[in-house]
């Protein structure tokens, strides 16, 4: 029985010894490598570039008073349409005391004036009808009496200014209703109602009251890399990527590239705009960040390859193309063209009919 034993311990021994040369000696043959079979293509080979901004109106205009007081009423809100010549808001003035006090000094000197002028003036009526003065004494009396109601008129309007702004007169030409100077969009309203306001003069710029924009005219504004600005020109057409709207895309032109870069981080970067083609019905908010993909260089039914399947020897390229259905490959020189990064243009090497090696599988 033990001999038995010994026996069976002895094969299982030898068993595994033999099964663990046998997994070395599978394990250390070369497997054979499949590789993908590609065929070369008629394509279209696109270049293009990216360009990142935003999407902005193209006319913004700032709404400033031209006199300077207490904002009062304020009619509209952002987000309004409004039209040239609408009353946006109120300004109410707070008259300078200085100004006051000399506009009420001047029209008790007007209304004196005018009491001694009329009464001159009645006297000399009454002589002159006697016969006793002659015509041209009465005219300059007649002359003296209504320049004086003039000042008085005058002077009661220059007080009637600083106070209100307005004239009784002028009542619809008064500048503390402010008003909108274009059709569009009410973007913002800075101030509220009891906030001062100062008037736009050579001086200042003056205290914004709305910003309003044409909505429907929207340009895009962005910039682009000197290594790619020069591959760009004027006219060329643009597809703008939003992705605030789900990535949804309006078509654009370019109208401006700026001659001067500007450093940002080490890179220079050149600004350009460009104007958005909207329908009637489309809506784009100011502000918007978008990029802005333009087309620099097309061709189109070029025999193509994977950009993968090209490696490089002493600055030439090559590809690995199918001898047979048996795995066995050649070296092919090929001259390439235009590439988008992924697919490249080959202009000498391969025909229609040329079988690429590609990758592993």
């Amino acid at each position: 029985m033990k001999k038995v034993f010994k026996i069976i311990i002895i094969i299982a021994v030898l068993a595994s010894v033999i099964g663990t040369f046998a997994y070395i000696y599978q394990k250390s043959q070369p497997k054979e490598v499949a590789y993908e079979i590609l065929d070369v293509k008629n394509d279209t080979i696109v270049v293009s570039t990216i360009a990142t901004g935003a999407v902005v109106p193209k006319k913004e205009i700032a709404i400033k008073p031209q006199i300077a007081g207490i904002i009062s009423k304020i009619y509209v809100e952002a987000g309004d349409t409004v039209k040239q010549g609408q009353i946006i808001a109120k300004v109410k003035i707070i008259p300078d005391m200085v100004n006051l006090n000399n506009a009420k000094s001047r029209i008790k000197k007007a209304q004196i004036q005018l009491e001694s002028s009329q009464n001159n003036y009645n006297r000399n009526e009454t002589l002159f009808k006697k016969g006793v003065i002659s015509e041209a004494t009465f005219i300059e009396s007649k002359r003296s009496y209504d320049a004086s109601k003039e000042e008085l008129k005058a002077s009661k309007d220059n007080l009637d200014l600083i106070k209100e702004g307005v004239t009784k007169s002028t009542s619809n030409q008064t500048n503390t209703l402010i008003r909108s100077t274009i059709d569009g969009m009410v973007l913002d309203v800075p101030v509220k109602e009891g906030n001062s306001v100062i008037q736009s003069n050579s001086f200042n710029d003056g205290t914004t009251i709305a910003l309003i924009a044409d909505m429907q005219d929207m340009i895009f504004e962005g910039n682009i890399d000197e290594t790619e600005v020069g591959k760009i020109k004027i006219g060329m057409p643009m597809e703008l990527t939003i992705g605030a709207m789900n990535q949804e895309k309006y078509d654009a032109t370019i109208t401006h590239i700026a001659p001067k870069g500007t450093n940002d981080g080490g890179a220079v970067q050149f600004k350009i705009k460009g104007a958005v083609k909207l329908a009637v019905d489309q809506f784009i908010r100011a502000g918007y960040s978008a990029n802005a993909k333009i087309e620099v260089e097309r061709k189109e039914n070029v025999l193509s390859i994977p950009e993968s399947t090209i490696f490089f020897e002493n600055d030439s390229s090559f590809i690995w193309t199918a001898k047979d259905k048996k795995g066995e490959y050649e070296k092919q020189y090929v001259e390439l063209g235009l590439s988008d990064g992924i697919n490249v243009e080959v202009t000498e090497g391969v025909t229609k009919e040329t079988k690429v090696r590609g990758n592993k599988k």
